[in-house]
């Protein structure tokens, strides 16, 4: 049986594109919320999970970096989606029929100047491809979805116009996570992922990360957040490139176990293409 993907959103989600990218012949499982992705794996109706962390324009998606370590799950591979925006509507019009649009609030800024450009006026929706979905259903005429060309396709709308996307470099960094780790060294180039928590001791994050620094580590993304309702309470997500099984690496989380209350390795799998 094919594996079954969750990822949050409609079908022809951008992160719908990412599991089509890392699992051609999986079955998408689409959720409303990332929670509900979480669950739909730890309750077995999914195999694989698929949840945004970060992307280029906008930065850490809110709330993923709480949810990765008390999720159950484990990251067992990356994938990266080039964030194309495609114009979209009901067959039979063209770009001048359409006055109006709808997308997800975060897709919106990212197409301002050529939505400046034709005159077309935008309105927030809950998902882009949900907002195609429902233009689709509905026969709505000269009014639009934007939203990836994997929408288009799947709902039976025609792309008016492609990559109208303000920036070039718009891209969206997704992890796959599945049930249980896989440590294996199945890739040249590995990256690890894990969350610590450092002592508080004077000066414990500079010497926590003082072991990747002399073992010639590559971290590649540190970031903080707070838990537990404390502020003296910080938790840090980073990611390395090696594997925990590479000398410098094992040394490195060696001397970062000393300095820290607790490491939790979510994950060790091969870098994607995209990430370079």
């Amino acid at each position: 049986m094919p594996e079954r993907i969750a990822f949050q959103g409609d079908l022809g989600a951008y992160s719908h594109e990412a599991c089509l990218n890392a699992r051609p012949g999986a079955i998408p499982v689409p959720c409303t919320t990332f929670d509900d992705v979480i669950d739909a794996v730890n309750s077995g109706a999914a195999d694989l999970a698929m949840l945004p962390v970060e992307n280029t324009t906008y930065g850490r998606v809110a709330d993923i970096h709480r949810l990765l370590p008390q999720s159950g799950l484990r990251i067992v591979g990356e994938a990266f989606v080039r964030v194309r925006i495609a114009v979209m509507a009901n067959p039979g019009q063209t770009l001048d029929d359409i006055k109006h649009v709808r997308a997800h609030m975060v897709l919106i800024p990212q197409a301002r100047a050529f939505l400046n450009a034709h005159g077309i006026t935008a309105e927030t929706a809950a998902d882009s491809a949900g907002a195609a979905a429902d233009i689709a259903a509905s026969g709505e005429m000269g009014v639009g979805a934007l939203a990836s060309k994997v929408a288009a396709e799947i709902h039976g709308l025609t792309v008016l116009a492609n990559d109208i996307e303000d920036q070039g470099h718009n891209t969206t960094r997704f992890l796959l996570m599945a049930p249980q780790a896989d440590y294996s060294r199945r890739a040249d180039r590995m990256i690890t992922t894990f969350v610590f928590e450092v002592r508080n001791i004077p000066a414990a994050l500079y010497k926590a990360m003082g072991g990747f620094a002399t073992n010639g580590i590559n971290m590649t993304k540190l970031e903080s957040y707070m838990v537990g309702g404390a502020f003296t309470a910080t938790q840090f997500y980073a990611d390395i490139e090696g594997h925990p099984e590479d000398p410098g690496v094992a040394r490195a989380l060696e001397e970062l176990d000393y300095f820290t209350n607790m490491i939790d390795i979510l994950g060790v799998y091969p870098a994607a293409p995209g990430r370079d």
